[in-house]
C-alpha cells in the first residue's frame, strides 16, 4: 500500500515568474531574433534534459567554479540551438547575461494544478514530502505560495549533504516520512534524478511530462498532468 508520496520542485511543482520562456524570448527579441514562447518553451525543456543527464553524472557541487559556468553557457547554447539559432559561446553568454540582468530576484509559481492535488492527497491522508536541490529559502518560497500547509515535510539537498539523484536524499525523506521504499511513490520531470534516483532505492517512480517531449520513457507511469495522480495512486 502507498503511504507517502514525495514531489519533485521544478516543472513538477512549480515553475519561473514570469515563465523562462517569455523571458528568453524578450531577450532574443532585443537581439533581433523573433522566437514564439511556445517554441522557446519546447527549446528550454529539450535543453534541461540534457543539462540534468550531465548533472546527474557528476552534481554542480562537486563543480568549480570554472566549471559551473562552463556547464550554464553550454546549456545556454543548447537552448537557442534547440529554438533554432545557431548558436555560439559569444551569443550563449550575451542572452543568459541580459536574462539575468532582468531577473535579478527569481521568483516561482506552482502550477495550477498543484494545490488541488496535493489537497486531495491531504485528505487522503498520505503522506507528502518535497524533495528539492534548492539549498536556501525553499520553506519561505512555499509558504509564500500556500504550499506550506500540505507539506509534511521538505527536504533541501543541503539538508540531505547530497543532490539528486544521489540516493542519500531519497533515504534522508524515507526517514523523515517513516515509511518503507515500497511505500512511496516519487514525482518528478527528470528521468535520471528522478526515476532512475528514486527506483535505485526502491521507490516507485512516476515520470511528469508536462511539455510531452519524453515519449520515449515507457519503463514508469508517464503522467502530463498532476490531476492524474490520484488515480494512478489507487
Amino acid at each position: 500500500m502507498i503511504k507517502a508520496v514525495f514531489f519533485d520542485w521544478f516543472s513538477t511543482l512549480a515553475h519561473y515568474d514570469p515563465p523562462r520562456e517569455q523571458l528568453q524570448a524578450q531577450v532574443l527579441k532585443e537581439l533581433g531574433f523573433n522566437v514564439s514562447q511556445p517554441v522557446m518553451q519546447r527549446a528550454l525543456v529539450l535543453a534541461d534534459k540534457t543539462l540534468y543527464a550531465e548533472l546527474a553524472e557528476v552534481s554542480m557541487r562537486n563543480r568549480t567554479p570554472e566549471e559551473r559556468m562552463q556547464v550554464y553557457l553550454h546549456h545556454q547554447q543548447s537552448i537557442l540551438n534547440n529554438a533554432g539559432i545557431d548558436s555560439s559561446i559569444e551569443l550563449a553568454e550575451k542572452t543568459m547575461r541580459r536574462a539575468r540582468e532582468l531577473n535579478v530576484s527569481p521568483r516561482f509559481a506552482l502550477f495550477d494544478d498543484v494545490i488541488p492535488t496535493v489537497k486531495l492527497l491531504k485528505e487522503r491522508q498520505f503522506i507528502i514530502g518535497l524533495l528539492t536541490n534548492i539549498h536556501r529559502g525553499i520553506n519561505d518560497i512555499c509558504k509564500e505560495l500556500g504550499l506550506e500547509p500540505f507539506m509534511d515535510f521538505i527536504v533541501s539537498s543541503g539538508e540531505a549533504g547530497a543532490d539528486n539523484p544521489d540516493h542519500a536524499i531519497f533515504r534522508f525523506a524515507l526517514e523523515r516520512a517513516n515509511v518503507d521504499p515500497a511505500e512511496t511513490v516519487h514525482v518528478g520531470d527528470q528521468y535520471l534524478q528522478d526515476v532512475i534516483g528514486a527506483r535505485n532505492v526502491g521507490i516507485t517512480p512516476v515520470f511528469i511530462d508536462r511539455f510531452d517531449v519524453s515519449s520515449e520513457v515507457t519503463d514508469c507511469a508517464r503522467i502530463r498532468d498532476l490531476t492524474e495522480l490520484p488515480a494512478y495512486l489507487d
